[in-house]
C-alpha cells in the first residue's frame, strides 16, 4: 500500500520546488566571459533581503500616491508600515532555518536583511546557481552564472540575495567639477545674469555674438526664476534628507558662510542635522575617494537652503559609496522617517548596477511612499552614457519607478531674476582657434549632459501611460520607463554659485567659492521646490510623481532651440590652465546648450527634460483642494 501511494503520487526523490527571486546574472557576465565555477571553498559574505507583503505594500503605495484615489495621503507610520508589510517572525524563522541548513552563518540581522557568512558551496544550495569567474574591464569578478532561486516554502519570505557578485557596485557622485582636495577656481569673464556681458572680441555663433558664462546663480536667482519668490514660501515646516557618501568635516561652517555672504537667510539652532554611521569605509581615493564627495555634499546642502530657506535639512552620511552603504542610509531614513523629502545626487550606469539591488531600492521606497515620504534622484551627467560606457543607457537608481528622476537644463534668468528660457543641459565643446577668429571643429565634442532614456529592466510605470510617447518607450518587452520625469538648471555654464573650503597648491586650506553644475544641482533645486509645494499643500507629497503628471501643463515646457531649430546657443568659458590662477595660462572654448548626446528636448515629454522645470502655477497648484 506504501508503494502504491508512492506510485500515484510525486516521486520520492523529486526535487522540492523553487520559486525565482529577484538578482541573478549580471548584463556584464556573459558567456563569453566566462573563465568558470569558483572553488566551492570560495569565501562569500551575501546579505538575504526580507520581503514580507510586497504585493500588498506596492499596492498601498499606489493608492496613496494617486491624487485620484481616495487614500491619497493617508499614510501611515514606520512601526505599522512594518506590522502590515514587514516579514513576520514566522518568516524569518523559517529563513534563518533554510539558509543555516544550507551552510550559512547568520552573522547579523534587522527588520530589512540577514547578513551571512558560507562558501560558494553554501550560495550554490540555496540560491540553485553556480558562482563563476568573469572578465570585465580588465578585472576579474564573481558573480552567479545564472538565475536565482529559493525554496518554494520560503519564497515569501525573500525578496533577494546581494553580495553574490564581487564586482563594485557602487555609486558616482554627479557634480562635474573637482571635488575640495585641489582647489577649483573660476576664471573670468563673466556675466552677472544670462547675456549681460557679450563676448564681443571672440567669434560668434550662427552669427550671434555669444555671452561669456554666468558666473553662478545665487538662491534669489534661482528662487525668482521658477517662481517661489512669487509664492512666498519657503519651505517653513518642511524637513529635507540628503543622501550622500561620508560627510565632510567643514560643512556646517562652510553651509553657514555661504548663506552669510549670498543673502541667504541664517541657519536657526537645530535646523540642519547630520546623521553619520560608525565608522567609514573605502575612503581611498582609488576607491571612493572620500574628500571628493564633500563637494556634492556642500553643493546640495547650500542649494537646499538657497531655495527653501526655512526647511530643515538632516544630511544622512552612508559610510561608503558602495550600494550597500547606500541602501543602509535610506533605509534609516524610512525606518526612523527622519523627512518627507529626501533629495540624492548619485547614480551609475544601469548595465554597471547589481540588478539584485532593485528589489531592495524599490522596497525601500515603496515603503517610504506609504509613510509620505518623496525621493528625488539625479538622472545622470553623461547624457545617454554613449560616450562613457559605450552603451546607451539610463541610470539607476534614477530609472527605478518608486523615484522622480530630476534631468538637467541651461537656464537663461533675467537682470530682475525673470524667467527668459531653458534649454536640455548637453555641452559641446569647441576651442578657440589659435588665430582668435574661430571656434575650431565647432560645435565640437560631447562632454557633458542631462542623463535619460529608456530602461531596460524597469517596465513602464503607470503614471507615464499616455504621457511617454511610444518612440521613447517602446521594447522588444513592452513599454518600458523612460527618465527623467522633471528637469531644473544643471548647466554647468549657467550653474550655481556654491562655497566650500578648499586646499590651495600653496599649501593654504580656505573657504573660496566657484561654480557647479550637473543634475546633482537639479535635484537638490528640484526638492526645494517640492517642500514649497508641500508647505501649500499642508500634508506631505510622498511619492510625487503621480502628482507631477497629473500637473504636466503646468511647468516650463523646455526646448532646445527657444529661438528655432536654426539657431544654436552659446556661451563663452574661460579656464585657468592649472584650475587655481593664470599662472599657467588660460584656454577659451564655446559651449553648446541643448546639445545632449542622441537626447533631445522637445514640445511635450521628452528624455532630456521629461515634463519641464517648475513654474510659480505648478507651485500654487498644490494648494488647490480636490
Amino acid at each position: 500500500m506504501l508503494a502504491a501511494a508512492v506510485a500515484a503520487g510525486a516521486p520520492a526523490s523529486a526535487t522540492p520546488a523553487r520559486h525565482a527571486i529577484a538578482g541573478g546574472k549580471p548584463t556584464w557576465a556573459a558567456v563569453a566571459a566566462d573563465k568558470g565555477q569558483v572553488a566551492q571553498s570560495n569565501a562569500v559574505t551575501a546579505r538575504v533581503y526580507l520581503a514580507g507583503d510586497q504585493a500588498g505594500l506596492a499596492a498601498y503605495a499606489a493608492q496613496v500616491s494617486n491624487p485620484q484615489n481616495a487614500d491619497y495621503g493617508k499614510y501611515l507610520s514606520p512601526q505599522a508600515v512594518q506590522a502590515k508589510y514587514g516579514p513576520t517572525k514566522a518568516q524569518v524563522a523559517a529563513v534563518k532555518q533554510w539558509l543555516a541548513a544550507s551552510g550559512f552563518k547568520v552573522t547579523a540581522e534587522n527588520d530589512q536583511y540577514l547578513t551571512v557568512t558560507g562558501d560558494a558551496a553554501a550560495a550554490q544550495t540555496a540560491f540553485g546557481s553556480q558562482l563563476h569567474s568573469f572578465a570585465t574591464d580588465g578585472h576579474v569578478y564573481r558573480a552567479p552564472a545564472g538565475a536565482l532561486t529559493v525554496p518554494a516554502d520560503v519564497a515569501d519570505a525573500v525578496l533577494t540575495v546581494t553580495g553574490l557578485s564581487t564586482a563594485p557596485s557602487k555609486a558616482t557622485h554627479e557634480d562635474t567639477l573637482p571635488g575640495p582636495g585641489p582647489a577649483y577656481v573660476n576664471s573670468g569673464p563673466f556675466s552677472s545674469y544670462y547675456g549681460s556681458n557679450p563676448a564681443k572680441t571672440l567669434p560668434k555663433v550662427d552669427g550671434r555674438t555669444v555671452p561669456y558664462v554666468i558666473k553662478g546663480y545665487n538662491g534669489h536667482q534661482l528662487r525668482s526664476a521658477y517662481g517661489a519668490t512669487a509664492s512666498g514660501l519657503t519651505g517653513k515646516g518642511q524637513t529635507i534628507a540628503i543622501v550622500d557618501a561620508y560627510d565632510s568635516p567643514t560643512i556646517a561652517s562652510d553651509a553657514s558662510t555661504y548663506a552669510g555672504l549670498n543673502g541667504d537667510a541664517a541657519y536657526k539652532t537645530g535646523q540642519f542635522k547630520e546623521y553619520d554611521p560608525a565608522t567609514w569605509t573605502h575612503t581611498a581615493a582609488n576607491d571612493c575617494g572620500a574628500s571628493g564627495w564633500y563637494g556634492e555634499q556642500t553643493l546640495d546642502v547650500e542649494a537646499v537652503h538657497a531655495v527653501a530657506p526655512a526647511a530643515n535639512i538632516h544630511y544622512v552620511a552612508a559610510a561608503s559609496c558602495y550600494d550597500a552603504d547606500l541602501i543602509d542610509a535610506l533605509n534609516n531614513i524610512v525606518t526612523n522617517h527622519l523627512a518627507s523629502l529626501v533629495s540624492d545626487s548619485w547614480g551609475e550606469p544601469e548595465n554597471a548596477s547589481d540588478p539584485s539591488n532593485d528589489a531592495v531600492y524599490n522596497n525601500i521606497f515603496e515603503r517610504g511612499a506609504v509613510e509620505g515620504i518623496s525621493f528625488d534622484f539625479s538622472s545622470g551627467d553623461n547624457g545617454d552614457e554613449v560616450a562613457n560606457s559605450g552603451t546607451k543607457q539610463a541610470d539607476m537608481p534614477a530609472a527605478l519607478p518608486w523615484v522622480t528622476a530630476v534631468g538637467g537644463t541651461s537656464l537663461a534668468v533675467g537682470k530682475h531674476g525673470n524667467y527668459e528660457f531653458e534649454t536640455g543641459w548637453g555641452t559641446d565643446v569647441a576651442p578657440l582657434a589659435a588665430n582668435g577668429k574661430s571656434w575650431t571643429g565647432f560645435p565640437g565634442g560631447f562632454q557633458s549632459g542631462s542623463g535619460g532614456g529608456v530602461s531596460a529592466r524597469t517596465a513602464q510605470p503607470w503614471y507615464q501611460a499616455g504621457v511617454v510617447p511610444s518612440s521613447l518607450s517602446a521594447s522588444k518587452n513592452g513599454p518600458m520607463r523612460v527618465v527623467p520625469d522633471v528637469a531644473a538648471v544643471a548647466d554647468p555654464q549657467t550653474g550655481f554659485l556654491m562655497g566650500q573650503t578648499q586646499a590651495f597648491p600653496n599649501g593654504t586650506v580656505k573657504y573660496s567659492e566657484y561654480r557647479i553644475g550637473g543634475t546633482s544641482l537639479a535635484s537638490p533645486v528640484f526638492t526645494a521646490i517640492e517642500a514649497l509645494a508641500q508647505e501649500k499643500q499642508g500634508f506631505a507629497l510622498g511619492f510625487a510623481d503621480p502628482a507631477i503628471y497629473a500637473r504636466k501643463a503646468l511647468l516650463h515646457d523646455v526646448t532646445d532651440h527657444p529661438f528655432g531649430p536654426n539657431v544654436q546657443l552659446a556661451v563663452a568659458r574661460v579656464n585657468f590652465n592649472n584650475s587655481v590662477d593664470a599662472s599657467g595660462g588660460t584656454s577659451t572654448s564655446a559651449r553648446t546648450l541643448g546639445t545632449d548626446s542622441s537626447l533631445s528636448a522637445t514640445k511635450g515629454y521628452d528624455d532630456s527634460t521629461g515634463l519641464g522645470s517648475p513654474t510659480y502655477w505648478y507651485i500654487e497648484s498644490f494648494g488647490i483642494r480636490r
